[in-house]
């Protein structure tokens, strides 16, 4: 997508080359968004070296406006955007969900580039700290982390290209190019007003039409019920067919309080392959939950997704009793058919960071208020639906 990448110095090849970061060759970088979009195939490991590349391309950026950045804070902010996603899971958040609660993939990359730092003699101190935001220059962690950071760029442009969605199609390289820094505050120049305006509409495009797309969180939330019901009998201690990895996250409760070495050393080892190998196994147990749910997710027989008002107390009793009738389960069982999730997002939030813009005078103002088409009440609108996912039968 941007060509060649070349690769600046020993200690990011160091990186790349590590298992951890290798392991996101086998973590697609849009979980189970290919249901909907066929060609959306990437990787997790495609998309931070293409957040890395755009973040050396800001770098030379902000040192053409005369930003001091030494050779090793640039290296601390491309190894920090390098290392950014290598918590995640696999299927993203769906671990977060179930296998793994109160832990965020943010917690988890952190003990990962800790131990990576711990292997590596220190050389990733910088990077860490960069990544914490515990660094004075503030500025190199926007780069990473803020309403206009590398990684939403490089994953707009990305899941933009493969997904074959135009709407998404943003101009990093010129939004790149009107990068300075002001007060120790990334900000964009305001002859790149308009580009801006294009990023935050095709933010909120994508988030809509494919990231919460309607069948691609039915798919998500059949996953979520098929994870929890195995994890519910292995609790029980039936043995399920499961990696050394899934199995001790099904039969453990793992939270923040147990997430300890042990744990981080199975987490590592899980990817895609674990789960969707267990899930073709499973397909054929005789549990009516988990192998109707397993059967049908493996041939694409998914949710159906409604966008509707919450059920009530009584319409979900009701749902659940013919569910129960049906594949002749108690009403514990039945509710894994049936699942409800009330999702709000906002195409702008500058409660935490602000997309600035800088005019000649040397003054700046936030893009909503100084945008000719985008405004506080239209960036800043929480904007909620409720999903309704249910079995059909």
């Amino acid at each position: 997508m941007f060509g060649f990448i070349n690769i600046p110095n020993d200690l990011l090849f160091d990186v790349i080359q590590h298992p951890y970061f290798q392991r996101l060759q086998r973590i697609k970088q849009l979980g189970l968004s290919a249901f909907v979009y066929p060609g959306a195939q990437h990787t997790r490991l495609q998309h931070s070296l293409g957040a890395m590349y755009l973040t050396n391309e800001a770098l030379k950026q902000l040192r053409q406006q005369g930003c001091n950045i030494t050779q090793a804070e640039a290296d601390g902010v491309l190894t920090a955007i390098l290392l950014h996603d290598i918590g995640h899971g696999p299927f993203s958040h769906v671990l977060e969900e179930t296998l793994v609660h109160h832990v965020s993939h943010e917690d988890i990359s952190l003990m990962l580039m800790q131990r990576m730092n711990d292997n590596m003699n220190g050389r990733l101190e910088l990077a860490i700290r960069i990544f914490r935001d515990d660094y004075p220059k503030r500025f190199l962690h926007q780069l990473i982390s803020s309403q206009l950071d590398m990684d939403r760029m490089d994953y707009l442009q990305r899941d933009c290209f493969f997904t074959g969605v135009a709407e998404g199609k943003i101009g990093s390289a010129r939004i790149i190019k009107m990068l300075n820094v002001h007060n120790d505050k990334l900000v964009v120049e305001a002859k790149g007003i308009y580009s801006i305006e294009n990023f935050l509409i095709a933010r909120r495009f994508m988030y809509w039409q494919v990231y919460l797309h309607k069948t691609s969180v039915a798919a998500e939330k059949m996953l979520v019920q098929i994870l929890r019901r195995a994890k519910e009998l292995a609790l029980r201690g039936e043995r399920l067919f499961a990696s050394p990895a899934l199995a001790y996250f099904l039969e453990n409760r793992i939270d923040e309080n147990d997430f300890d070495d042990t744990a981080l050393q199975h987490f590592v080892a899980l990817d895609d392959t674990d789960v969707w190998s267990a899930i073709k196994v499973w397909s054929q147990h005789d549990d009516v939950v988990l192998g109707t749910l397993s059967r049908m997710f493996i041939n694409r027989q998914l949710f159906k997704t409604m966008v509707c008002a919450p059920l009530t107390a009584a319409e979900r009793t009701d749902l659940l009793r013919k569910y129960a009738a049906h594949f002749g389960v108690s009403m514990d069982e039945a509710a894994y058919f049936v699942y409800e999730q009330t999702v709000t997002t906002r195409t702008y939030d500058n409660r935490d960071s602000q997309i600035l813009i800088l005019f000649g005078d040397g003054t700046t103002r936030d893009i909503a208020d100084v945008s000719d088409i985008l405004d506080n009440d239209f960036l800043g609108k929480h904007v909620e639906k409720n999903y309704l996912c249910y079995l059909p039968y």
